[in-house]
């Protein structure tokens, strides 16, 4: 409810062409929905429905390997006698703008054979990074060192994507994330792979449009064991991808990898619990660590 003194500042401000401040979006519109959200110049839940026609370009088929028939795995969907998929979704590589082959798969006469096959059950989302226009890099040939300069498609890239910063930039994802939400299957899942610039917003992007109950969990990606030094903080070692799912239904098969027997070997301990092996901590720790082989 508005109290007197807002009612009164609401009329008058709207008589007077005022734009309303951020607390009238709350007390006016989706009373019910109290929850922490991510703002931004520009940000709209509307999302791009353009259907555009998928033309077949090129088809790959590479050759069969030579094992016995016994052996060979049971194809996924039927194959014609050279190899090549005869329907299905599996090995398409579909070229294009990604926000139009969205809209495309979402809207048009595709979405009902997706659906057919059980949905999309998993996306793997690799964003540009929010770099700046910086799009330079050194290349070293022999003793010489040559700066790669823009190209013309990288200019326009970055006119398009963070002509506005960091607002256009999650314009640019939040709308896509809306539309692979809704080609998701129920039991589908999506990883968001970003970096330290916008991860943080990213993550507040993912738990609106996925809701943060569906937070599965975020994977440390270590890039390099060598960073380079800096003189005014730690170095730029990791990625963070972010795991949500479509919904609490979620599907999700652990990786079994059968470890080789040098790693066995390692695991030179043994006591109650299991084989462990020790793992030495950096010197400022004066204490040994260890870790167990699961």
């Amino acid at each position: 409810m508005l109290s007197d003194k807002e009612k009164q500042e609401l009329i008058r401000r709207i008589e007077s062409g005022q734009a309303l401040p951020d607390k009238y979006r709350w007390l006016l519109f989706d009373a019910n929905r109290r929850q922490a959200e991510l703002v931004w110049n520009g940000k709209t839940p509307k999302v791009c429905t353009t259907v555009l026609p998928f033309q077949t370009i090129e088809h790959i088929d590479e050759p069969r390997a030579e094992k016995p028939a016994a052996e060979e795995p049971m194809p996924l969907f039927p194959i014609d006698e050279r190899g090549r998929q005869l329907r299905g979704w599996t090995n398409k590589l579909i070229w294009g703008d990604n926000k139009l082959i969205l809209s495309a798969l979402k809207n048009g006469p595709l979405r009902r054979e997706i659906e057919a096959h059980g949905g999309l059950k998993l996306i793997y989302d690799d964003p540009p990074f929010d770099v700046g226009a910086d799009f330079t890099m050194d290349i070293e040939i022999g003793s010489d060192t040559f700066t790669k300069q823009p190209n013309i498609l990288e200019e326009i890239a970055y006119r398009d994507t963070w002509h506005q910063g960091a607002d256009s930039y999650l314009s640019m994802i939040y709308e896509r994330l809306l539309l692979m939400r809704d080609l998701l299957a129920d039991d589908g899942s999506i990883y968001m792979h970003c970096d330290w610039r916008l991860n943080a917003m990213i993550r507040l992007a993912m738990d609106e449009v996925f809701g943060k109950w569906n937070f599965r969990n975020e994977i440390v990606w270590r890039k390099t064991n060598s960073p380079k030094s800096q003189s005014t903080c730690f170095g730029n070692q990791k990625d963070a991808i972010f795991l949500y799912s479509k919904s609490s239904d979620v599907c999700f098969h652990p990786a079994k990898r059968k470890p080789d027997e040098k790693y066995l070997k390692s695991f030179r301990y043994e006591d109650e619990r299991g084989r462990y092996q020790t793992v030495a901590l950096p010197r400022a720790c004066s204490r040994k660590n260890y870790r167990r082989l699961a």
